[in-house]
């Protein structure tokens, strides 16, 4: 899912950025309300965790502009106006969420698959193909509920094939994807991830399409 982060502080951006994208997001970081509305205006935003106070207006007339658009991501309130009122005006002039800081990442990072979940873009913090489930939420994987002891890097390259499950993924589009998700790859890291899942896989699971990329069948 791509998230835009608005937030000004450059060092809680930062650990935001990274934090997020651990978590499976790609993710975009504006500073300014410019920046923001720049970044919304190609309709491909799915999620917006805005900060209020910006240097260069409020974060709320950010709200009002995707709340304009035909195409509107979904928006949570990450701000340090922690007030009943503040609440209540940010949640009325449509965001979907509003915590205050301090906060915990945990509890953004829940706030968020709830959003996810109510969005139909993750019906719920699983993902199946066959019989290898993957608990995305716990980041944990199974076949036949026996557990597999997946590296991060090969959780989140399963994850990206099951995602998109019946369509072809080239090797660019995976080492895209988990650069995106804040993963450092070497030259051959597709090929020795592929190998290695295989091995803990059911036979055929993942197949090759010689040329072109990798698939996992519905």
């Amino acid at each position: 899912m791509r998230l835009l982060l608005v937030e000004d502080d450059a060092l809680l951006a930062q650990g935001l950025v990274h934090s997020l994208q651990k978590e499976g997001y790609t993710v975009e970081h504006a500073q300014t309300v410019d920046m923001a509305n720049s970044m919304l205006s190609n309709g491909e935003v799915e999620l917006v965790v805005l900060d209020l106070g910006l240097p260069d207006g409020d974060g709320l007339d950010v709200l009002k502009v995707i709340r304009k658009q035909k195409t509107q991501p979904a928006v949570l309130i990450l701000t340090a106006r922690d007030s009943v009122e503040d609440k209540i005006i940010g949640l009325d002039l449509g965001a979907d969420d509003y915590l205050a800081k301090p906060f915990e990442a945990k509890e953004l990072f829940a706030r968020l698959r709830v959003i996810s979940r109510r969005l139909g873009n993750q019906s719920s913090s699983t993902l199946q193909c066959q019989n290898v489930l993957l608990d995305l939420a716990a980041h944990q994987a199974s076949v036949d509920d026996a557990p597999l002891v997946l590296p991060r890097k090969e959780f989140m390259l399963l994850k990206a094939l099951m995602e998109n499950a019946g369509r072809v993924l080239s090797k660019s589009q995976l080492e895209n994807k988990l650069y995106q998700w804040g993963e450092e790859l070497g030259s051959n890291a597709i090929e020795v991830h592929i190998h290695n899942l295989r091995k803990k896989l059911p036979k055929d699971f993942i197949k090759t399409l010689r040329g072109i990329g990798y698939v996992v069948a519905k």
